[in-house]
């Protein structure tokens, strides 16, 4: 599981913990410890607790942690409907 949660993200470039989760069908909670491996190889990068930046806070955190591949565009995950 742990190459296929890794070509994953590297596939999408960013994705949140709950987008893992779900396509996963694992809870966020232990895919935050399969994601400290790669975390700790440094092929992916973690932005956490930044909120979707349109003042909502309604959104779920685990929409808002957000891994990213090294070296891709960080700017691609939109977490609410709020105009």
């Amino acid at each position: 599981m742990l190459l296929d949660l890794r070509n994953y993200i590297k596939q999408r470039g960013s994705v949140s913990l709950l987008e893992l989760s779900q396509h996963f069908s694992t809870p966020a909670d232990a895919l935050r410890g399969m994601l400290q491996h790669w975390l700790r190889k440094g092929v992916i990068q973690i932005t956490g607790n930044v909120g979707c930046q349109k003042g909502c806070c309604g959104c779920d955190p685990a929409q808002v942690e957000i891994y990213h591949w090294q070296g891709q565009d960080t700017n691609k995950i939109i977490c609410c409907h709020i105009d």
